[in-house]
């Protein structure tokens, strides 16, 4: 049985820890200010502000990030509580983000050119850096659009992400990977500046 063709991203998924242990679902409700009106899907990266609330992340080559995204809750406009797949921006009070925070997570992302769409990594991006790639959030199905460029490989430090492997079922070719497993390199636990 052939692996599931990955046609488009879908954001950082958990999968397990760097150090190889299970990922145990582990996550930490972080409040939305009511006044932030930009769409938080499953699967993207974010932020914690110096209000102390919750964002997306929308950087792309520096940044620091304390996790993803797993789902949301709120009250909707109909005072009704409403566990969702995406925090829609508008029209919602009392919103917390559900969110992977674990500094050790590895997730599991899509690798893609710039206009996000999917573009295989060789082996060789094993132990480098990555930036993020934006995309665009699916309001039907909740799912991110976050990926990461395979083709930003490097050294540098402040890209927001580290490569830890290749997901060998995904391969296109003798060497070419469309999903990648990877940790957040810029985590805002252990950054010593604070937000």
């Amino acid at each position: 049985m052939a692996y599931p063709t990955v046609s488009a991203p879908y954001g950082f998924k958990p999968i397990n820890r760097i150090d190889g242990m299970p990922y145990a679902g582990a996550t930490r409700l972080i409040p939305i200010a009511g006044t932030y009106n930009v769409a938080i899907y499953a699967g993207d990266l974010v932020q914690v502000v110096a209000a102390g609330t919750c964002e997306k992340f929308t950087g792309t080559t520096t940044g620091g990030t304390v996790g993803v995204c797993v789902g949301v809750q709120y009250v909707n406009s109909l005072s009704q509580f409403t566990p969702a797949q995406y925090y829609p921006g508008t029209s919602v009070t009392n919103a917390y983000a559900i969110v992977v925070d674990d500094p050790m997570a590895a997730f599991q992302v899509v690798s893609t050119n710039g206009s996000s769409a999917v573009t295989a990594a060789a082996r060789a991006v094993v132990g480098a850096n990555l930036s993020v790639v934006q995309g665009t959030g699916d309001a039907t199905t909740g799912d991110s659009g976050q990926s990461v460029l395979g083709s930003s490989a490097a050294a540098t430090a402040t890209l927001p992400i580290r490569v830890i492997d290749v997901v060998a079922e995904t391969a296109t070719g003798a060497d070419a990977f469309v999903e990648l497993i990877v940790k957040l390199n810029t985590h805002q636990y252990n950054n010593t500046t604070g937000v």
